[in-house]
């Protein structure tokens, strides 16, 4: 049966093609909608963006027929503007005025109507509202990425017999058909599967203290070879860091993209650091021009732009928390760190002087080709996916792109563990030769006794 798919401001918001993602079923756009849109259309951000671009697409749509009457859609079926059902009844306590209110009255209507309707937003609250009224609603996701438990790692725990492990300390590598994993469901082993620069523990099945670290490249799995490097001091303090570390030390011919997700504590930006400056000011082998910083929350919108002061100097206050990571790499002693703050603070903006770190607004990476930079995306997970293509399409030759964040600290209210992009191009990147990636457990926190104990419990 044809569904009638409604569609909330905040999902064209999020992806104005979305009325071209419902294949032969038909599209309803409330009118109420096309207003919301229309308050957005000059804002200079994405949201700004996105509301043009819908605006264009319905435009070229209203040319090939009449948008309240239903116009003909690639998948087969038809979108239209519906402006009726002002007299469905909704809840008395509800008010009609709201634009949340009125989305649902007509979804009501259609349903009066006959029409198998589907109310599709992102907004939690109006999904919730529009249940007690018995109104199907779904999210929408605009590519197919799985829930956060089941999403790629970049790391498995595979088992070998010892003969197998001995031949991998002796040759450099095992054949993937020597490997096995333990299945919960079936309760038993199974011949492994593993995706280009997947990450492993090979535990010997005779002596479950004996393991060993890889990476399959393609054919088999190798030792890690970055293990005795230890960038500007840091070194890794459990597996996951190891597996990180390698990553980030591979050149950027063999691994320009890393992605690198995990729960606070677990040292993503420090080891992202300190290998750029690493590779930045001391090793010759992958040279870098310089490194730069982005962070998603600091746009370069009205607000912003109204402050005095460089685009650095504005940015100033967004970038604490990497000026936290660089008290740590630029004073390696403990005790003597913070005894002098100013001589800290020079030091630390020393670096930003001479142009070995400069630190920018996302925005401003549109339309650029980024050549030989070592490029930290923090917090990548409150970027959309368009944002995430964008950026992945800046990199130009000689350049490494470095996507770290935390999928459980999302700020922006239309993403989530599946729809940010971090995630997205975690699933996409998938298996690409190009790209390292590796996800930080819980219990790899490394910040503080109580940072660890606060993972666990919280």
């Amino acid at each position: 049966m044809k569904i009638t798919y409604v569609l909330d401001t905040n999902v064209i918001l999020y992806s104005p093609g979305a009325i071209y993602s419902f294949e032969d079923n038909d599209v309803v756009i409330p009118e109420v909608v096309l207003e919301e849109l229309d308050t957005f259309k000059k804002n200079k951000g994405d949201l700004g963006a996105n509301a043009r671009y819908s605006a264009r697409i319905l435009d070229g749509l209203r040319k090939k027929g009449k948008l309240n009457e239903g116009v003909e859609l690639p998948g087969g079926g038809k979108v239209r503007v519906e402006m009726n059902h002002h007299d469905a009844k909704l809840p008395p306590s509800w008010d009609k005025s709201k634009p949340d209110n009125r989305i649902i009255q007509v979804c009501k209507g259609l349903k009066e109507k006959g029409e198998e309707v589907c109310l599709i937003t992102k907004d939690t609250f109006e999904r919730i509202k529009a249940d007690t009224i018995d109104i199907k609603v779904e999210d929408f996701y605009e590519k197919v990425v799985p829930e956060y438990e089941s999403q790629y790692t970049g790391r498995n725990e595979v088992y070998a017999y010892s003969e197998n492990l001995t031949k991998f300390y002796k040759y450099k590598n095992i054949n993937i058909e020597d490997l096995y994993f333990y299945s919960d469901s079936n309760d038993e082993y199974l011949k492994v599967e593993l995706n280009v620069n997947e990450f492993v523990i090979i535990h010997c099945f005779e002596n479950p203290k004996q393991t060993a670290l890889g990476r399959f490249d393609g054919e088999k799995v190798v030792p890690l070879y970055y293990k005795e490097v230890k960038p500007i001091g840091i070194s890794p303090r459990n597996v996951g860091q190891r597996f990180m570390l390698e990553a980030l030390l591979t050149s950027s011919k063999s691994a320009p993209l890393v992605i690198i997700k995990g729960p606070a504590g677990t040292a993503k930006t420090l080891f992202s650091l300190a290998t750029g400056l690493y590779k930045v000011m001391e090793n010759q082998e992958d040279k870098y021009r310089k490194l730069l910083i982005c962070r998603p929350n600091v746009t370069m919108d009205e607000e912003i732009g109204f402050l005095p002061g460089t685009e650095e100097e504005k940015i100033f206050p967004f970038m604490r928390p990497i000026f936290d990571n660089l008290e740590i790499l630029v004073d390696s002693d403990e005790k003597e760190r913070y005894k002098n703050e100013k001589e800290l603070y020079d030091k630390i903006k020393e670096l930003f002087d001479r142009r070995i770190i400069t630190a920018e607004a996302v925005a401003y990476l549109r339309g650029r080709s980024i050549v030989k930079n070592w490029v930290i995306i923090d917090e990548a997970q409150n970027l959309t996916p368009k944002q995430v293509k964008a950026i992945i399409t800046r990199v130009g030759k000689g350049t490494k792109l470095i996507l770290i964040g935390d999928p459980d600290q999302i700020d922006q209210p239309f993403l989530d563990s599946r729809s940010n992009g971090l995630c997205y191009a975690s699933e996409k990147m998938k298996g690409s030769k190009l790209c390292y990636q590796v996800t930080l457990k819980y219990d790899e926190c490394e910040r503080s006794p109580l940072a660890y104990e606060g993972s666990k419990r919280l």
